[in-house]
């Protein structure tokens, strides 16, 4: 059971206006295509979850904590990106047309992709990702995290090859560094959020992140969900479950973006009506969603799709993170927050009318990530545990 918390809940006035293609559908084919050939890749499993939350027909959990042995969804984006910019800049060598995924982990164009510098800034799993996937397709890696991401993540990304490099400040401090220092050394930067004059590779990553939802729709069984709850930093893997969860099952599902309260960029966006970067610490548990400045991609698409955006405490997080633990599921702080949300409006009269929320929901969640810091999820489940 989770208590009841304080939570933020704005519905989107902007919902249903008519808006800009974001992710074209060719691109997720392609992405689709390519990550579903790569070595280890399986689905990720939907699980059922009816005790659990109160009042609502079905609750089903998109579990994402043995995605490519990474414990990531972040797997599908930042390794494809990588893998596309490498097989871009080979045909702009003249190296070779359009060089697969396949030959690239083969090693064939070796000596020229170990001369390419792949670089991110990252609160622990998308830079996990891109380190991965540079060690794959065998370019190097330069990966930029600011001063609150654990050592443990810290430790993680550095596993796989790439150099760690600390700034001090946010998460969007670390945006800035990585594209600085890109410039001065002729890297390339394989972000997932994107901004003005630089949209192209966040596109890719967020291709990747389609197939997720895909996934889910896949394994759906019966009539499709009336919900989905999908938690945001710079939104742009909720954008992308927007796109393919319309794309799967129409407009039906209304879209409900979660944030912490504290690194609330999405909501504030909402409220001001234009995409807004908030200020401060943006210290919260919640670590991977820790971001104050939307993706511009992202933000045009959830500008319109979102029905409702919400903001929750991270004494809500940890309660849903123990809750999973008791039902066996191991899923990391940041990725509970959708659920963490869905459990607090289930519970409450008020946001249940406003989000129509009822016996006959049926509602999806997506747990984002699994332990990527076993540290801090003992510290979090602390006497708690099973």
């Amino acid at each position: 059971m989770v208590a009841s918390h304080p939570f933020g809940l704005l519905l989107n006035p902007r919902h249903g206006v008519p808006g800009v293609i974001v992710l074209p559908a060719g691109g997720f084919r392609r992405a689709k295509a390519a990550i579903t050939a790569w070595p280890g890749y399986a689905p990720t499993p939907l699980r059922d979850l009816p005790d659990i939350a109160p009042g609502v027909a079905a609750l089903r959990l998109k579990d994402e904590s043995s995605r490519f042995g990474l414990g990531s969804f972040k797997a599908l984006g930042g390794a494809y990106a990588v893998a596309t910019l490498l097989s871009g800049e080979l045909s702009r060598r003249g190296l070779a047309l359009s060089a697969s995924a396949e030959s690239l982990v083969e090693g064939r164009y070796r000596e020229a992709t170990e001369t390419i510098t792949v670089a991110c800034a990252t609160d622990g799993n998308h830079g996990r990702s891109v380190a991965w996937g540079a060690r794959r397709f065998h370019c190097r890696c330069v990966i930029f995290v600011h001063g609150t991401v654990s050592q443990g993540r810290v430790d993680a990304i550095a596993a796989f090859g790439a150099d760690v490099i600390r700034v001090p400040g946010t998460y969007d401090d670390a945006v800035r560094e990585a594209a600085r220092r890109a410039r001065v050394e002729g890297w390339f930067v394989v972000s997932d959020t994107s901004y003005p004059g630089y949209t192209e590779v966040p596109r890719d990553v967020m291709q990747g992140y389609r197939l997720m939802a895909d996934e889910a729709a896949d394994q759906w069984s019966g009539p499709p969900p009336t919900h989905v709850f999908i938690q945001a930093g710079v939104g742009g893997a909720a954008a992308a479950v927007s796109v393919q969860i319309r794309a799967r099952f129409g407009s039906a599902p209304l879209l409900v973006v979660v944030e912490p309260e504290q690194a609330a960029c999405l909501f504030a966006s909402a409220l001001a009506g234009a995409a807004t970067a908030i200020g401060g610490s943006l210290d919260t548990i919640m670590v991977g969603l820790s971001c104050g400045e939307p993706s511009l991609l992202a933000w045009q698409e959830l500008e319109r799709a979102a029905f409702a955006f919400m903001t929750i405490p991270d004494a809500a997080a940890i309660d849903t993170l123990r809750l999973l633990a008791d039902a066996g599921l191991c899923i990391g702080e940041s990725g509970v927050a959708g659920l963490a949300a869905l459990l607090l409006a289930a519970a409450d009269a008020v946001a249940r009318e406003r989000l129509r929320l009822d016996a006959a929901s049926r509602v999806l969640c997506f747990a984002t990530e699994g332990v990527t810091d076993s540290f801090l999820y003992q510290k979090l489940l602390g006497s708690h545990q099973r």
